[in-house]
């Protein structure tokens, strides 16, 4: 009986040891594959099994199995990761984030989210759409890569791009709300873009409430890097470039500007010129003031590391580019400093620091090359001072244009600084519940100096050498400003059974002010009185002792107030509630508290509500083969603008008016810029969206379409009715569209893998009113009124040319200028048998019919290549430029040796001499807006990994790239691309082109 009980007993502590030793210790971390950021929530199951956990705050876990086992490893927005296990360890898994939209995890206002919780429409931009583009300021790399959103750039080096989502929504600002790591900002010249970890462009009413009073034009979030955990990882990126110009405008040579100057002097019943003699010149302007080849060149260098307590990181940038007119530099450095600290399980605390430097260009344009007569040679070598152009051929008002730019050279000295900085502090209450602390800080300092020299020029007409400034002048000015933000954030994450819920409650304040002061000094005006020297240490207004001081003066700008402040108060709440992962709800509210508004407004409240649906996820859909994921979804609310023309609208400052005189002395009388409203209160949006998010085919085939509307109510109205001036709210703008999206990923057997993507995005305008039936608001060659597009072109149409006596008299009579055989023709749209004011028009709108973007990317081994095109379609561009004149005599565009010289020679054309009639506002003017660019190709080759371990390099990247090498276009000017104000852009003022640029770089990891 012993012996059985004894061999029971080794048989089953043989099968004891037998399952101990298969009851294996899995520990370890999940981390993000990118970011090497540590991922809490992430779900850790045996595969096949209900036993499973989730890792902590710190993105760790701890999990008994069995020998043999797999683990799996989800998380939302994330792909899938497997691990069997053979034996007790501690792991390190990283986690690909999912090239699936919908999962994806995206920045909304005060916090993240993942998309499929969303209801609106966000779209991501990562940091490798952004790094290795010759772009200064970021926002321009965004152009043609997400619908609704319309970029148009400048070619202009540190220039700010003219952005809109979803159209203009007011006559006033149009740019869209950055928030920079929380902050919220007007623009983002002092980010570097190899610093941005990602961008998120919001456009819906759902994601764009919670930002009240600022959220009426959309919102770009931007979002730097941040330390990782892991070793000290070293990143140093470097790219050298060139610039030049394409697309240049044809202008008359030499032979051409006489033919058409006499030709215009004989029509205007002079004799032809008679004094070419004197001018021997065969001059293009435009290549005596550009700059071939113009160097930009970008070098940045950044640190990140971290550990379980603390993560770092550091960047440091630097950009030199020149322009493309010669003597034009700019050059900025920026400093990214990021510090977080988690003090323990239940405070984190952490700081951020932007700081930027920028010495500003001093920037000319081409339009006085355009202008200027080809016949004068730039320089008198004889005299050694420059050539004036002809008085009766735009001397006086023109110049020479190599004058300005030479002569001119390093004569402004314009920095700016600035200083961005928040800290936080993060205290979890308890487990779902969160309040952070964010204090926020933006301060500008920014001055300039200018000096204009004395010039000499030598006048062919009376072969003497003149003055063309008669005195020197040093101007000068500082501003500063200073933006401080502070958020008080209560997070509150649950999920209970099927349900997820996340509550946001905030209370935050903005404060910002601006001040300026600038002044002028001339030198003394005695004959013989010294020039102020051409010397930077002379150029300020205390200038001993060349400037006098009876003409040092304080310059103001009555339109732009020297020193300004406002202040907002506000309270925001946001709900996101999901049920079985299939059902979405999400709310939005926020009221703002403005100094600037009138007080019986000053209180303002903004809401969204916003709904989705996964249909893929309901039973009725398992079994169909088409949807791997179907979201319909729609949202509406209502959104704040509290941009204006001038600050406090409500309370007019007071001008000069008329004087009285009281016995011999003569007082100043002042009186109201306009009349006061008390009851003025901001401009709001009612704004809806509706569409869908589908993934086929194996999720390789992404598609996206929504529709939006906007309409813009009680618009903030500057009526100027006669002597009665005031502002109203009084008006309504309408915007609407559909936006389309579409990718596809595909990975081949043989390595290959590749993407294309495209948007397309239509564009309707219309103003539905402006203060009372038949009032216009008129911005020079732009009107603002009931039924039509915002700032659209406004004319006379041209029905051709007069080509002889007997086709004026058969048509109507032209009312506003002489006119004859050889002359443009104008419409008579009343039938009134007249031409008059009356027949002006709508004859062009700016906004075009649609945008779109299309981009391709392949890898193949160790090569990537990367091609992108953007274009837009459906718009018009009103030519600014070779018109005529009549005040001055042009060089002409070369068209115009097509002009009318006898019955049937153009019908376009007109003859040259009568500008009174000819450069009327008309069709003449218009052309077709419509292009399409190739924006960006790049061909990258990665060294092997093996190679680069015996170096001690992580990562080896060289490439060489092109941005806007080809463009197909049908304007005669540089470049389509035309921004302006809310109610007066699509101007072609010849001013300046967008570079084509080459670049060549590397990228090192160690």
């Amino acid at each position: 009986m012993k012996k059985k009980i004894s061999f029971i007993l080794i048989l089953l502590s043989a099968f004891s040891l037998q399952m101990l030793a298969q009851n294996l210790k899995i520990s370890g971390i999940v981390r993000d594959a990118e970011t090497n950021e540590t991922l809490p929530g992430v779900s850790v199951v045996v595969k096949g099994q209900k036993q499973g956990t989730a890792t902590d705050l710190d993105g760790a876990f701890t999990l008994n199995v069995t020998k043999g086992n797999v683990l799996q490893f989800s998380f939302i927005g994330y792909e899938t990761e497997e691990l069997q296990v053979e034996n007790s360890q501690t792991v390190n898994v990283k986690l690909k984030q999912s090239t699936t939209k919908i999962d994806e995890v995206v920045v909304i206002g005060y916090g993240t989210a993942n998309k499929r919780d969303l209801t609106g429409s966000i779209v991501k931009v990562s940091s490798k759409d952004l790094e290795n583009k010759p772009n200064s300021n970021p926002i321009s790399s965004l152009q043609g890569k997400v619908a609704g959103l319309s970029v148009v750039n400048s070619g202009k080096p540190g220039s700010e791009p003219d952005i809109r989502i979803r159209g203009t929504i007011s006559r006033n600002q149009t740019k869209p709300l950055y928030i920079v790591d929380g902050i919220f900002n007007d623009n983002i010249n002092f980010i570097n873009p190899e610093d941005i970890a990602s961008m998120e462009v919001l456009k819906d009413p759902s994601s764009l409430a919670i930002f009240g009073v600022r959220g009426a034009n959309g919102a770009i979030i931007i979002t730097t890097k941040k330390g990782a955990l892991g070793k000290v990882t070293v990143n140093f990126n470097s790219s050298v470039g060139v610039q030049n110009i394409v697309g240049t405008p044809d202008m008359t040579d030499r032979n051409g500007f006489i033919t058409l100057y006499d030709e215009q002097r004989i029509n205007q019943g002079a004799s032809a010129y008679g004094r070419y003699d004197l001018f021997q010149g065969n001059t293009n302007w435009i290549n005596q003031i550009k700059q071939s080849n113009a160097i930009v060149t970008s070098h940045n260098l950044s640190i990140s590391s971290g550990n379980e307590k603390n993560k770092f990181y550091f960047g440091a940038g630097y950009l030199y580019q020149e322009g493309l007119i010669k003597y034009e530099t700019y050059n900025k450095l920026t400093v990214s400093l990021n510090d977080e600290l988690t003090i323990n399980k239940h405070f984190k605390v952490g700081v951020n620091v932007n700081a930027y430097k920028a010495n500003l260009p001093q920037l000319h344009d081409f339009i006085s090359a355009l202008n200027a007569t080809p016949i004068v040679e730039p320089y008198n070598t004889t005299y050694n001072v420059y050539n004036k152009l002809p008085d009766d051929i735009g001397g006086p008002q023109i110049g020479n244009p190599l004058m300005f730019v030479k002569g001119n050279k390093y004569t402004q000295l314009n920095n700016e600084y600035r200083f961005i900085g928040n800290g936080f502090i993060e205290w979890t209450l308890f487990k779902d519940l969160t309040l952070k602390a964010n204090y926020f800080a933006d301060l500008g300092f920014n001055n300039g100096r200018t000096y204009t020299p004395k010039y000499q020029v030598y006048a062919a007409e009376s072969g003497q050498v003149v003055d063309w400034n008669t005195l020197s002048s040093v101007s000068q000015y500082k501003n500063t400003y200073t933006k401080i933000q502070q958020d008080y954030l209560l997070t509150y994450k649950k999920k209970f059974g099927e349900h997820n819920l996340t509550l946001l409650g905030g209370f935050t304040t903005f404060y910002e002010d601006y001040s300026q002061v600038s002044g002028k000094v001339n030198q003394y005006s005695y004959a013989g009185a010294p020039v102020i020297p051409y010397d930077k240490r002379w150029w300020y207004l205390d200038v001993y002792p060349y400037g006098d001081p009876e003409t040092r003066v304080v310059v103001a700008d009555k339109d732009n107030p020297s020193e300004w402040d406002r202040s907002t108060v506000s309270m925001l709440f946001r709900a996101l509630y999901s049920y079985k992962g299939k059902y979405n709800l999400n709310g939005s509210f926020r009221r703002d508290g403005s100094s600037e508004i009138s007080p019986s407004h000053r209180y303002q409240n903004f809401w969204a509500l916003g709904g989705a649906w996964f249909m893929s996820e309901e039973k009725f859909m398992q079994n169909q083969k088409v949807f791997n994921n179907l979201k319909i979804k729609a949202s509406l609310g209502q959104l704040g603008n509290q941009y204006n023309a001038v600050h406090y609208p409500y309370y007019p400052n007071y001008v000069a008016g008329s004087s009285a005189v009281f016995g011999s002395n003569i007082v100043p009388a002042y009186e109201l810029a306009y009349k006061n409203n008390p009851n003025l209160k901001w401009e709001t949006v009612d704004s809806y969206e509706g569409g869908f998010e589908a993934d086929f085919l194996g999720s390789r085939l992404h598609f996206e379409a929504n529709y939006y509307e906007k309409r813009t109510k009680d618009l903030l109205t500057y009526v100027n009715d006669g002597s009665n001036n005031f502002y109203t709210n009084s008006g309504s703008v309408k915007n609407n569209g559909f936006e389309f999206t579409a990718s596809w990923n595909q990975k081949l057997a043989n390595g290959l893998t590749f993407n294309v993507s495209g948007n397309i995005t239509t564009i309707r305008n219309k103003v539905l009113s402006v203060w009372k039936p038949g009032y216009a608001y008129y911005d020079g060659n732009s009107i603002t009124q009931a039924g039509s597009p915002i700032g659209s072109f406004y004319g006379y149409v041209v029905e051709g040319v007069y080509q002889s006596y007997a086709d004026k008299l058969a048509s109507p009579v032209n009312t506003l200028a002489d006119y004859g055989p050889g002359d443009l023709k104008f419409k008579d749209l009343n039938g009134d048998g007249k031409i008059t004011d009356a027949d002006r028009t709508i004859i062009g709108n700016p906004t075009p019919d649609f945008t779109y973007g299309l981009s391709a990317s392949a890898n193949y081994k160790n090569f990537d290549l990367s091609i992108e095109f953007q274009g837009v379609y459906g718009n018009e561009i009103w030519r600014d430029w070779g018109n005529g004149s009549s005040y001055a005599v042009f060089n002409y565009r070369q068209d115009r040796l097509g002009r009318w010289t006898g019955a049937g020679t153009s019908n376009w054309e007109p003859k040259v001499g009568n500008d009174a009639n000819n450069n009327l506002p008309s069709t003449y003017m218009i052309e077709d807006g419509s292009y399409l660019r190739l924006r960006n190709v790049q061909l990258g080759y990665s060294f092997d990994h093996k190679l680069l371990q015996k170096m001690n390099i992580e990562k080896l990247r060289v490439y060489v790239s092109g941005q806007n090498l080809v463009t197909w276009k049908h304007n005669s000017g540089f470049t389509p691309e035309a921004g302006g104000s809310a109610t007066k852009f699509g101007y072609d003022n010849g001013g300046y082109p967008v570079p084509a640029v080459t670049t060549v770089g590397v990228n090192i990891t160690f």
